[in-house]
């Protein structure tokens, strides 16, 4: 029966694609070294590993949305999922690479999305946990099917800027602000009847008011 090894090689920004992605390179291999693996369906859970890091006074303010006031992050700093991804390896004997495409976004509703824009540089630790199907062929040459171990993991210290590379490729200068219907209809209204040109332009002349009336 297959024993898989499952390790992290590399990362980078996935570029031609239709949106965001880092892809990520895992090498695989096998114990008995000379079984030949017909195919695998590979999933991959991945969790970033927050506690293990640690985080400037900048940093610290951008992530309390997430995390609450600093000086309570003794109980409030848990591992965040980032996603869950699957893919087909194809046919190997011995070892073989293969490439994990990992979507990104920039939709501030997502946590993971919450946490790494508000990094400023340097590496956060994951934990990737791998599950799925191994089909391989039996010393007679019929075809078999075995789960993949339940502890088979791998920990990677990812690049936290091949994420804004990722969403720069595709957003370069710009993020996605999800509003209700009738914010938005009220912000339009306001940007044609002061006219305004953008959107942009629009909300920057409330918050100057805003802070005008704070002041």
């Amino acid at each position: 029966m297959p024993e898989l090894k499952i390790e992290v090689r590399n990362f980078h920004a996935a570029s031609n694609l239709a949106s965001p992605a880092i892809a990520l390179e895992l090498g695989i291999s096998n114990h008995p070294f000379n079984e030949p693996i017909h195919s695998v369906i590979l999933r991959c859970q991945i969790q970033i590993e927050t506690p293990r890091r640690r985080y400037s006074a900048t940093e610290q303010a951008k992530l309390r949305d997430l995390f609450g006031e600093p000086e309570r992050w003794g109980q409030t700093l848990r591992p965040v999922l980032w996603t869950n991804v699957i893919t087909n390896v194809p046919a190997f004997t011995g070892a073989a690479i293969v490439t994990v495409l990992i979507p990104c976004t920039f939709d501030l509703q997502e946590t993971a999305t919450k946490y790494f824009h508000g990094i400023q540089d340097g590496t956060v630790p994951l934990t990737l946990l791998f599950s799925g199907t191994v089909f391989y062929e039996s010393s007679g040459g019929q075809l078999q099917a075995a789960p993949i171990s339940w502890n088979t993991e791998a920990r990677a210290a990812f690049p936290v800027d091949l994420w804004k590379q990722a969403i720069d490729l595709h957003y370069p200068n710009l993020a996605l602000l999800s509003v209700r219907r009738d914010i938005f209809e009220r912000l339009y209204d306001f940007k044609v009847r002061e006219g305004l040109a953008t959107l942009d332009e629009a909300l920057d002349r409330l918050m100057e008011a805003k802070l005008e009336v704070g002041a």
